[in-house]
């Protein structure tokens, strides 16, 4: 501990000068603390060095001035008692700062907290989709109190095997004839991005997702409905009413995305030129898109209600946020639907048992349902692909960057055109006054 020299005092440490080297200056007063002047910057630490169990031992004890002279011989006398009555302070005070770290990296790697990082910090700077990621994690990955999932567990100590549970128990709430193996797919693909990351941070080591297959495998969707099919939808929202009926009459008449329809604010339209803008904040592309309306779905959105929010959408039950629920509606509108049958069967004289539910279809089907019907009004596909605002399409390569045509009339034809052909097909009136376009040699 080194030769007891004379008591420190405030003149002396406040005269002190840098030294070449490291330096400990013992106090004279108090036997085992000392003062640590470091050399090129000067600044000093209070220590105190005794031994225990035949050990030398070093106690930090803070920076000085921030620690005086007094407080430093206070706290060095109440760590030498321990030492005299067999504790180690230095020890102690490792342990203290090691359940700390323990205790930090536990509560970062708590599962629920590496979600709420992943969508604040990951998610939505990179996905438009954002709150999807967030809704799926958080039901399907954290869970909830009553049924927890992964709720409370660290992802550091969530092996292959757990995800293949949680995949597993996912599909098996799906009915026989459906289970949720798409759902599976969609969580996994959440989940290999939540890992990914968490790695990238240091949160983990490894991925417990890392080359792990979809539980389905899955092919691409081709689901086109059919004029019958077209009309009969069409004329379920006119039964199901206000939100659903014109929400679905727009995603049919525009061909765009359901959440981009659904969020649709007032300040978007340019009603007088017909011309909805969306902006790039709410484009899956990242890009401003403009969608021109036809005299159909000017019509539609003229025949909406006014609801008072203060964000402008047009469809919205609580005027804070767009409407939800696209899964109910859906419902509603296919039991609606299979009334209608059961109805034509009943009047033919049919039995009602033997008449089917229209066959699967989601609401993005309308979009390509849109698309297809404007390629076969004559549409050329590069203006089908402007109106969908597609990225990949038929324009690649160097012809891309330098094409920056945005085809508006030719979008407004083609949407007009469209809209024209649904009115005519819903209204049963015959279909001659719709202009066919020239396809594209």
């Amino acid at each position: 501990m080194g030769v007891r020299g004379k008591a420190l005092t405030v003149r002396t440490i406040e005269a002190m000068k840098i030294p070449d080297a490291r330096k400990e200056i013992p106090d004279g007063l108090i036997r085992g603390l000392y003062l640590v002047v470091q050399p090129k910057t000067g600044s000093m630490t209070w220590a105190v060095r005794y031994r225990h169990r035949g050990q030398p031992r070093k106690l930090t004890l803070g920076a000085c001035p921030a620690i005086g002279l007094n407080g430093a011989r206070k706290l060095a006398g109440q760590a030498l008692a321990r030492v005299a009555a067999g504790g180690d302070p230095a020890g102690e005070k490792q342990a203290t700062m090691q359940e700390a770290r323990d205790a930090e990296r536990e509560r970062r790697d708590n599962i629920e907290m590496v979600v709420d990082t992943f969508v604040t910090r990951y998610a939505r700077a990179h996905h438009k989709m954002w709150k999807e990621t967030e809704r799926l994690l958080k039901k399907h990955v954290v869970g909830t109190e009553k049924e927890p999932v992964w709720r409370g567990r660290r992802l550091s100590e969530i092996g292959r095997a757990d995800v293949h549970d949680l995949l597993d128990g996912i599909i098996d709430k799906g009915t026989e004839n459906r289970p949720n193996r798409i759902l599976a797919n969609r969580v996994l693909s959440h989940l290999h991005r939540l890992c990914d990351w968490a790695v990238e941070r240091g949160i983990i080591t490894t991925s417990p997702v890392e080359k792990m297959k979809p539980p389905a495998a899955e092919t691409s969707r081709d689901r086109v409905l059919s004029d019958d099919e077209l009309r009969m939808l069409w004329r379920a929202t006119e039964d199901i009413g206000w939100p659903f009926e014109g929400f679905v009459k727009l995603l049919v008449l525009t061909a765009q995305r359901r959440d981009e329809v659904a969020g649709m604010t007032r300040s978007e339209l340019d009603l007088p030129s017909k011309t909805w803008t969306l902006p790039r904040s709410r484009s899956k592309n990242d890009t401003e898109h403009t969608v021109p309306l036809s005299s159909a779905a000017s019509a539609v959105i003229e025949s909406l209600p006014q609801i008072m929010s203060r964000q402008e959408f047009l469809f919205t039950t609580t005027g804070a946020r767009p409407i939800s629920g696209f899964s109910s509606a859906k419902t509603a509108i296919d039991a609606r639907i299979l009334k209608s049958l059961r109805e034509e069967a009943e009047e033919a004289g049919k039995p009602i048992e033997e008449v089917e539910a229209l066959p699967r279809w989601t609401l993005h089907d309308l979009r390509r349902t849109a698309a297809s019907g404007m390629a076969r009004l004559g549409t050329p596909i590069h203006v089908v692909e402007a109106v969908l605002n597609h990225r990949s399409g038929t324009i690649r390569g160097v012809a891309r960057i330098y094409n920056r045509y945005s085809y508006e009339p030719e979008k407004r034809q083609a949407l007009e055109a469209w809209g024209r052909y649904v009115e005519a097909l819903v209204s049963d009136a015959p279909a001659s006054n719709v202009v066919q376009l020239a396809a594209a040699r």
